[in-house]
């Protein structure tokens, strides 16, 4: 009987320690809201494996090179030029196939994306991590990383498969804790097309909310000139010569990403100039007899499909989750671009101002782009909405800008809103 009071004495204190100590910081944490971010455009890394190709005899039969924001390929044998059209991708025209299945890659090319899931996949994002990690998270256990192979859509490669389990994983991992999505960029249409095709059930049990920051929502009018003169990801120029120009624009064109990154005209309409050549001025309402006068004959057919592919507008298409999103404004942001011709392979004088047009934006998207979503999820039934203004902090600032940063923590301590 002493044996037994005895023991029960020392389970008592060890559990009041539990309660009233340790373990109340134990709740504590297990009560920190899990992220998981989706990536700005090519902000996550790819690995591109080459065995054996015989595409483009030109370049390396077999190797490998990385494709992100950031990647130093120069310890390779692979050019810019051979990068380029060793990620083009196969498009088939067969009417009969599904759009998402007309793409593949180059025979003897595979692209994964490297470190899935984890903040060594996405460097960029080091300043959020460290900020977070001062308030206690930990990264890879609750920051976790929804990579995707930029080049694609989100109906495409796995991605939705993908990054659900990621999502219950990270919540299963953190004592069932609803996750909220970060996105930067392009990564918001990932995550809001995750957030319309799932259920609302599924979302009310596994979201806590959503916090984009200069989302690309309807797309962005830069990308129209993209398509002519190409751009290097590797570090977000314009390329210097024709070669380079020729193989990234004819690159673009073969992803479906890029139709859905261009101004969609139902929303844009004839607003700005994207593209002006030889007298003719093309708006996002004229991308198709753009691609038409070009002879882009893959964009002819891609466009109508994929431009303004991930839906917000509609109350359908409304997220149902609580969102707290985060914009930049006041800078100059090129929009367009002044062609002599509809020549792919153009390289564009960077140093004249008069080679693009301008508007208000935050240096990589307008105002129309940020500021699109600010008139239809204010209308959400039940579920916050924010958009907070950044004046003079830029695109690419935003992700680590200290008072965005202190609104994105703050809401993560929020408590979720309850709706049927």
């Amino acid at each position: 009987m002493k044996t037994f009071i005895k023991n029960t004495g020392v389970a008592l204190a060890l559990f009041l320690i539990f309660v009233f100590g340790g373990g109340a910081a134990m709740a504590q944490e297990a009560a920190r809201t899990p992220v998981v971010l989706f990536t700005g455009f090519h902000f996550t890394k790819l690995l591109v494996t080459v065995e054996n190709q015989t595409a483009f005899p030109n370049c390396p039969a077999s190797g490998t090179f990385e494709d992100w924001y950031g990647a130093d390929n120069t310890g390779t044998a692979f050019s810019q030029t051979c990068q380029d059209q060793l990620e083009t991708l196969v498009y088939d025209a067969d009417p009969s196939k599904p759009m998402p299945e007309r793409f593949s890659e180059q025979p003897g090319v595979t692209v994964a994306v490297k470190d899935y899931g984890t903040t060594e996949s996405a460097p960029f994002y080091e300043d959020m991590y460290v900020f977070l990690e001062g308030a206690g998270y930990v990264r890879n256990q609750d920051i976790r990383v929804a990579g995707y192979d930029a080049r694609l859509t989100p109906d495409m490669g796995s991605f939705l498969e993908r990054t659900i389990a990621l999502i219950e994983d990270t919540y299963q991992d953190n004592g069932n804790t609803p996750v909220h999505l970060v996105g930067h960029s392009n990564g918001p249409l990932y995550a809001q097309y995750l957030l319309t095709h799932t259920t609302q059930e599924w979302k009310n049990k596994y979201i806590h909310g959503f916090t984009p920051f200069a989302g690309n929502w309807p797309g962005q009018g830069f990308f129209y000139m993209v398509f002519f003169s190409g751009f290097n990801v590797s570090n977000f120029s314009f390329p210097a010569n024709h070669a380079n120009a020729a193989s990234s624009a004819m690159m673009y064109e073969t992803h479906p990403s890029s139709y859905m990154s261009s101004a969609d005209p139902a929303v844009f309409g004839n607003q700005e100039v994207v593209v002006q050549s030889q007298g003719t001025s093309y708006t996002p309402q004229d991308n198709l007899q753009l691609f038409a006068d070009a002879g882009l004959t893959i964009a002819q057919a891609v466009a109508p499909y994929y431009t303004g592919f991930v839906k917000f507008a509609d109350p359908a298409n409304f997220p149902n989750v609580d969102v707290y999103a985060e914009k930049g404004s006041g800078f100059a942001t090129a929009v367009g671009a002044k062609l002599p011709g509809l020549l792919v392979g153009k390289v564009l004088n960077i140093k004249n101002p008069t080679t693009f047009f301008f508007r208000d934006g935050d240096s990589n998207q307008e105002d129309i782009t940020n500021d699109s979503i600010i008139g239809v999820w204010s209308n959400m039934a039940c579920h916050r909405f924010s958009l907070t203004d950044n004046p003079g902090v830029d695109h690419f600032s935003i992700v680590s800008n200290p008072a965005a940063l202190q609104r994105l923590l703050t809401n993560l301590q929020r408590t979720k809103s309850v709706c049927p």
